[in-house]
């Protein structure tokens, strides 16, 4: 939109208050601060929705893999050639064994249920979301043979546990006896306690060598599982569909969207539902900049009479006002970036303080899967905000610009 002089004059004196129109001013100030909190708040919303799928994604996947091909009452036979053809496989990186079977573990007369994860060695050091999270201890203790393994944090706590402590694993595969079979009790020592930042892997995992767990589960030389990793997690079913041959009547391949489904969609069902939520928001907004200009107009019907006498055309009048609505949002939509801004940097000290003048826990990671606030910004997500709003803000801004152009000014002047 390009203004001559005199338009751009106008239309700036029309933005800022004079006497006896401090009402309309306050007006278009809520306006502005309607549309920068209707852009903050989705700018924050979608950040950490999309902050939360990042994270679970990374910690599920970095752990888990893209897909496992698990066996049968949880044992694969011929394991070695499957995952020797799963490395073979176009877009497949890698494909390494894995045994994962529920357990209880004891210490300090507290038992906890476990999941009992064995990994081979050179999985347990080069993983790097393992490796990222160590907070106490050291993983290259947990050998072969060495009787260490890393345990969560919060399985740490509530066991009483910490690096060079001795826990208990029960497994029920024990030895026969005339009075039945005895469950199997195993002593190890605590080599590392690692933080994922996911609830269900911090309180629950043991990790240990593969050797080790298949020595404590009486697996001989089986596995439970191989894990896959994808060059493309969202191509995982097609990089994949080549082994269900060689996997048929053996066992089953589970990609990542199936084992953890419902939450991912829950995610994006909630992440599409708050878009649309938060943009009524910014729809409000529109409204008030709507009803701030209707009274501008009224408030300026003779000036508008005026200015049409001495020259001025309808498309000029319609240029002043649609730049006074236009530049309200645009103000509104830089604040709103601004605060969104803001809040994602200090979003976790916000969270915090909240709490503490609350005193409730916000953030309880039983229910919320994560330890911390995520954020994750998508400029592409950002740049549509942006759009929306400036777009409601334009609508909302023609139809004040029309009633203004279309001021007939025989009719206001003619008693004067």
């Amino acid at each position: 939109m390009i203004l001559n002089r005199y338009e751009r004059m106008i239309a700036k004196r029309y933005l800022l208050p004079t006497k006896g129109e401090g009402f309309i001013f306050v007006v278009a100030g809520f306006s502005i601060g309607a549309v920068a909190l209707g852009v903050a708040a989705l700018i924050i919303v979608m950040s950490v929705m999309n902050g939360f799928r990042a994270e679970l994604f990374d910690k599920i996947t970095g752990l888990n893999g893209h897909a496992i091909i698990q066996g049968y009452e949880g044992r694969l036979d011929d394991w070695e050639q499957i995952a020797e053809t799963a490395r073979k496989t176009p877009g497949v990186i890698n494909a390494t064994p894995l045994i994962e079977q529920p357990l209880m573990a004891s210490a300090n007369g507290r038992v906890e249920g476990v999941l009992v994860r064995g990994n081979t060695p050179e999985d347990i050091r080069t993983n790097p979301t393992l490796n990222a999270n160590v907070k106490a201890g050291d993983l290259r203790a947990i050998t072969p043979g060495s009787g260490q393994v890393a345990i969560g944090a919060r399985l740490a706590e509530a066991l009483g546990a910490y690096p060079g402590s001795e826990i208990q694993l029960i497994s029920p595969e024990g030895r026969s006896t005339p009075v039945g079979t005895l469950p199997r009790i195993v002593t190890y020592t605590v080599g590392a306690v690692f933080e994922i930042g996911v609830y269900e892997y911090d309180n629950a995992f043991v990790i240990m060598p593969m050797r080790d767990a298949q020595d404590l589960l009486l697996l001989g030389d089986q596995v439970g599982m191989v894990e896959v990793q994808t060059s493309d997690p969202d191509k995982v079913d097609a990089i994949i569909a080549p082994l269900q041959s060689i996997v048929r009547g053996k066992g089953i391949i589970i990609d990542w969207r199936q084992m953890n489904s419902a939450l991912f969609e829950a995610l994006e069902v909630e992440r599409v539902a708050m878009f649309v939520i938060l943009c009524i928001i910014i729809l409000v907004a529109a409204f008030n900049i709507a009803s701030s200009l209707i009274m501008l107009v009224r408030a300026k019907t003779r000036d508008i009479a005026i200015l049409r006498t001495m020259g001025a055309t309808r498309r000029a009048m319609m240029r002043i006002f649609m730049t006074v609505g236009v530049t309200i949002g645009v103000v509104g939509i830089m604040v709103g970036a601004l605060l969104g801004a803001i809040f994602l940097f200090f979003r976790q000290g916000v969270v915090n303080f909240v709490q503490l003048v609350t005193g409730q826990n916000l953030w309880d990671p039983s229910v919320r899967f994560l330890s911390e606030l995520p954020s994750k910004t998508d400029p592409l997500e950002v740049t549509v905000i942006v759009l929306v709003a400036l777009l409601l803000s334009s609508i909302a801004t023609f139809f004040p610009a029309r009633r203004a152009a279309a001021t007939d000014p025989v009719q206001v002047l003619r008693y004067e």
